[in-house]
């Protein structure tokens, strides 16, 4: 199994221009070297990019998402336009911690809340990837703008795909998943009781287990 750190995280490096190519490339390189074909998982804006790679033809034999965060309806507002702009300008002058704040705020987390974790020990970890913070923005931005998804956009995803919500997450978050495997057309849905956002390992192991385990199936058209 291979977890790994995306661009400019952890241990990897992050060669400018930041670009969805490149990170498609970098699971290209892992599927490579993991044998030449894979289970691909992501969480969140990891799932965007999962589903970005599947579509690209990567050699990825099932594929697996939680929650990336798509806004299909009116249960939450849009992604602001200049959003990505004012997120772009904080990191270009070092404000690490307002680009912190302003994703933080976008993403629902109680103002209260986002004073708190200055004193907190993640908080450091997290200004220290807020350079990486525009990257999610770029890979998500598309499908937040609280219109239904495209029943053409991942049209080359025909791989067995299971779709995952919790069941304790925001409405808004539900609806996209089940928009997402109402447009995918090979796909398994699941809610994970008494999840949010913040997945447990523990809740995903077993399902991931049984799911990357299945014998392969196709659907016939």
């Amino acid at each position: 199994m291979f977890t790994y750190d995306r661009r400019g995280r952890g241990d990897s490096g992050n060669t400018a221009p930041y670009a969805i190519d490149r990170e498609v490339e970098d699971i290209d390189a892992l599927i490579k070297e993991a044998g030449g074909s894979a289970c691909l998982f992501g969480i969140s804006s990891g799932a965007a990019l999962a589903l970005e790679a599947a579509n690209r033809g990567l050699a990825i034999r099932k594929l697996a998402v939680y929650e990336a965060p798509f806004i299909v309806d009116a249960s939450r507002p849009p992604i602001p336009d200049d959003f990505l702009t004012r997120l772009n300008g904080l990191v270009a002058s070092d404000r690490r911690a307002d680009a912190v704040r302003l994703f933080m705020k976008l993403v629902g987390v109680p103002a209260v809340f986002v004073a708190l974790m200055r004193f907190l020990p993640a908080w450091p970890k997290l200004t220290a990837v807020a350079h990486t913070l525009p990257y999610d923005i770029t890979l998500v931005r598309d499908n937040q703008r609280g219109e239904p998804l495209s029943t053409r956009r991942w049209a080359s995803v025909t791989i067995p795909t299971l779709v995952m919500d919790g069941g304790k997450s925001p409405a808004w978050m539900q609806h996209g998943m089940t928009a997402l495997g109402e447009v995918l057309p090979n796909v398994k849905r699941r809610t994970l009781d008494g999840q949010t956002h913040m997945l447990k390992a523990k809740a995903v192991v077993p399902v991931l287990t049984e799911f990357f385990s299945e014998r392969l199936y196709r659907v016939v058209t």
